[in-house]
């Protein structure tokens, strides 16, 4: 079941979808108004603090890392060696 406008509806909206769609000549520059490319001192200043932040962080994450065991594997029990008083004399 699909619902149809009524042919009054339909013109309406097709003349109000040309009016919205259409530009104005000469007003649109793809994106490219009179501040595009430029970048202001606070861009620079944000940047420089997130270099910082990053460098910080390097700096924690060494200290971490070199904290650490090489292995997490557990070490290796050496088995209790069986001593000569223990053997078995058979006579």
């Amino acid at each position: 079941m699909s619902a149809a406008l009524p042919s009054f509806a339909v013109l309406p909206l097709t003349s109000a979808a040309l009016v919205f769609t259409q530009q104005q000549p000469g007003t649109d520059k793809g994106g490219q108004g009179e501040d595009f490319g430029k970048s202001s001192p606070v861009g620079l200043l944000v940047l420089i603090l997130f270099l910082i932040a990053v460098a910080f962080l390097v700096r924690s994450m060494t200290k971490h890392l070199k904290r650490l065991p090489e292995s997490f594997d557990k070490p290796e029990e050496p088995e209790p060696a069986e001593s000569s008083d223990k053997t078995d004399h058979k006579s």
